[in-house]
């Protein structure tokens, strides 16, 4: 029993990440209808960051983590200013194309800066544990849980009771009744990637955070987080928070469980559970389980 529930602890903090990574996708594509690709290149370069401020110029770690945040917000808004705003009523795959694009031109950014070798994030958790009872849990899985619950927490909060939140709301259900009401779709999507600029700080951080370190395969984590934010359902902020702690509990459980007693099915099988959650999941409800069905009327 105490191993299973170290599983889900484990699982629950895999999930935490994978959640921040698809709010990311879910509030670009709510205020733009583009699916970012780039989310997985902000969050090496959130990550990096975090490693040059902390681990190079020893910054107190959390602060940062601030500085991070704000740098990777101003990011988000230049990209979003420079580029994805002169795509406005062009065809929606040409902007997917152009965040693809930009997750390789991120990434070929960080590797000119930092290289190619694994460097440690610096954060003051290592490999610490704590033991709560009959669990052995590491530090960072729990700084991981309340920091990731604190983040979600604030940003339903700002969605649901702030001016900017619910321009925001109002800009996706009804985008021209909203721009009749004087919400700006300008200010509504530069709002949104700078947010999602924040988010990959976060989930750049946790990570990379103790013995694993940071290398362009951070950036990859957000491409497993993708199934978990079409599973939630792409323009739900619940969906992603849902479909985040399930895929979570579901590699971490298939790792320990599935992998040992199922050899045959091969080492890696608990890295395809989230694409086999994600295909059950669509066969039955194809926008998803929190997703808004779209109407078509003849």
């Amino acid at each position: 029993m105490s191993d299973l529930l170290q599983y889900l602890v484990a699982g629950l903090s895999l999930g935490s990440i994978y959640a921040l990574i698809c709010l990311g996708f879910v509030i670009i594509y709510r205020a733009t209808g583009v699916v970012n690709f780039a989310q997985g290149g902000l969050v090496l370069l959130g990550a990096y960051l975090t490693h040059q401020l902390a681990g190079v110029w020893h910054l107190p770690f959390l602060l940062a983590m601030g500085i991070a945040a704000l740098v990777m917000a101003g990011v988000g808004l230049l990209i979003e200013r420079l580029i994805l705003r002169r795509m406005v009523g062009q065809p929606v795959f040409a902007s997917i194309l152009i965040t693809l694009g930009l997750l390789y031109v991120l990434e070929q950014i960080c590797t000119t800066i930092w290289g190619y070798d694994l460097v440690m994030l610096g954060d003051s958790w290592g490999v610490r544990t704590v033991t709560l009872g009959a669990l052995v849990v590491k530090v960072a899985d729990l700084w991981t849980l309340a920091t990731s619950a604190a983040a979600l927490l604030a940003f339903f909060l700002m969605f649901r009771f702030t001016t900017v939140g619910i321009a925001m709301r109002a800009a996706a259900s009804d985008p021209e009744a909203a721009l009749a009401h004087g919400v700006s779709p300008r200010v509504v999507q530069g709002v949104a990637w700078a947010v999602a600029g924040v988010l990959a700080v976060l989930a750049g951080v946790f990570i990379a955070a103790g013995p694993r370190g940071i290398d362009l395969t951070v950036g990859l984590v957000s491409l497993r987080a993708f199934p978990a934010a079409i599973l939630g359902g792409l323009d739900s902020t619940e969906g992603a928070v849902a479909g985040g702690l399930t895929v979570g509990l579901a590699e971490v459980l298939s790792a320990a469980y599935i992998t040992p007693n199922a050899p045959w099915l091969g080492a890696n099988v608990h890295t395809v559970m989230p694409y086999l959650l994600m295909i059950v999941v669509l066969m039955v409800k194809p926008y998803g389980l929190f997703g808004t069905a779209e109407v078509r009327r003849a």
